[in-house]
């Protein structure tokens, strides 16, 4: 195994796939498809790779047809120095060019930004399914293991997908992702799970706005969270103020970005169905088909069914910077592009950063620690499926708001209930929650989709919990108390 740079934080999983594509010794070039949001540091971990191998890496731009294949072949020429500087024709030149690369061993060879190609020449694809093709001797003869990456979710997504081209032709399919909340705690250099869950409120698991767009400034303690919202993301002399603004002009499939930008507000005020949306931004639901898609592909929207309604289903907002733009810095744009008047905004937002932000974040959290991170024991049960959704009660003509239900393999019969939880930030949880929790348990069973046998009512606060509460849980097997604390405990 070739040594992860010592600098690069986590990324073991993903060093090691690319690793292990890199220098697979079999005969026959491979193709490998790498991509995730901006700011994730893919750049950096396949900049490395070929540094660390040896390998060829061509970083493509926004630029014509001609000018691109002109730049890969004067990279190309300062990697190998030949006799005679490259001048290719076309990029089925370039592409058998980098395939004798791979003659003598294995070597990576990573063109990042791969839709600038592809936008401006639709062929390219085409081309390196061609090149690429079982028996051609340029590629039998060949150890290259080509990397294809890109930022455009929507673009990358489709390349493997259906007809493509290239279907079939990838031995390699790796996303880099955010940092999951516990990473991200590590990352920024945050001890106190409370601190660390109102960070990652804003910020989410991207590395580049720690080291690049905050230069390193991370809260030094809980009362220094005010002061570094108001220092970082609300700062106009800041990268990260105009950041959620940027990122869906960058993707490169978004052309109506007015319309889109609108649906991201919708959800990030709370409007989380279609016909919410469309009240929001005057449309009709069924205009939102295709600005639903798009941003679904660009992993900037999430798709969350109703576990208890299967014709239900609400959105919510991926990126959580996006969200604390759209909650709380747009509508007050004019007044935070003025130098100094972050303090003034920050401190009549707070409650709304609360209840639109913090209060959906921590729900999200409880629900990615139920699948991910929850001790093995805590549901006697290995999750298939962790959601939200409504528990209606006929009776009493209402329905009950479930913010973590956690569902079991079903192996042919009723898939089993194996937690349903209340989330609530900043609140002490006490008897009424508890009663709350039975009550929907109970519904639940009467409804016959779920069995309930094994049933654990959960309860996520960061405020605590009373004394009768607590003594109810202790003489009870099927209540549990999770804290901050807990969430954080196996990072």
């Amino acid at each position: 195994m070739v040594a992860k740079p010592a600098d690069m934080f986590d990324r073991d999983v993903e060093w090691r796939a690319l690793i292990g594509f890199a220098t697979d010794t079999e005969p026959g070039a491979t193709l490998g498809v790498v991509s995730g949001r901006r700011r994730q540091g893919k750049t950096y971990l396949l900049a490395a790779l070929c540094h660390a191998l040896g390998g060829f890496y061509f970083g493509a731009t926004e630029a014509t047809d001609a000018e691109s294949l002109r730049r890969f072949g004067d990279a190309l020429t300062a990697h190998v120095s030949p006799d005679v500087p490259f001048h290719f024709h076309d990029w089925a030149e370039a592409i058998d060019a980098v395939l004798a690369l791979g003659r003598d061993r294995p070597v990576p060879v990573v063109i990042d930004e791969f839709p600038y190609l592809a936008r401006n020449n639709p062929e390219i694809p085409s081309l390196i399914q061609a090149a690429l093709r079982p028996l051609r001797e340029q590629r039998t003869r060949s150890r290259t293991r080509l990397l294809l990456c890109g930022s455009s979710m929507g673009f990358m997504g489709r390349l493997l997908a259906g007809n493509a081209p290239l279907r079939g032709r990838a031995g390699l399919e790796l996303v880099i992702r955010p940092l999951e909340f516990p990473l991200a705690a590590d990352f920024w250099d945050i001890a106190d799970p409370t601190l660390a869950i109102k960070v990652n409120a804003v910020v989410g698991g991207t590395p580049a706005y720690r080291r690049e767009f905050a230069r390193n400034d991370s809260p030094a303690d809980a009362t220094d969270f005010d002061d570094w919202i108001v220092r970082t993301v609300l700062n106009p002399q800041s990268p990260m103020f105009r950041e959620a603004r940027y990122l869906l002009t960058e993707e490169v499939d978004a052309r109506d970005t007015a319309l889109y930008t609108s649906v991201l507000a919708a959800v990030a005020n709370g409007n989380a169905t279609r016909g919410g949306i469309a009240n929001f931004i005057g449309r009709k639901a069924s205009d939102l088909s295709h600005p639903i898609s798009v941003l679904e592909d660009a992993a900037l929207l999430y798709r969350d069914a109703d576990v208890f309604r299967a014709n239900r289903t609400t959105y919510r907002v991926a990126e959580p910077l996006i969200r604390f733009y759209h909650a709380i810095m747009r509508p007050v744009w004019e007044q935070l592009e003025r130098p100094g008047s972050g303090d003034r905004v920050w401190q009549a937002s707070r409650e709304r950063f609360r209840s639109k932000v913090l209060g959906p974040h921590f729900e999200q959290l409880c629900r990615d620690w139920s699948l991910h991170h929850a001790p093995p024991e805590l549901f006697g049960g290995l999750p298939a499926r962790v959601g939200h959704g409504v528990v209606t009660d006929q009776a009493a003509r209402t329905g009950y708001e479930v913010d973590v239900a956690v569902i079991g393999i079903g192996d042919g019969g009723r898939p089993p209930l194996l937690a349903v939880g209340e989330a609530k930030w900043g609140e002490t949880m006490g008897i009424a929650h508890l009663e709350r929790l039975r009550h929907i348990r109970d519904l639940i069973e009467h409804s016959g989709k779920y069995d309930t046998t094994g049933t654990r009512l959960l309860h996520f606060t960061t405020a605590g919990f009373s004394d009768s509460l607590r003594t109810e849980a202790g003489n009870a097997d099927d209540i549990a108390l999770i804290t901050p604390q807990d969430l954080y405990r196996h990072r």
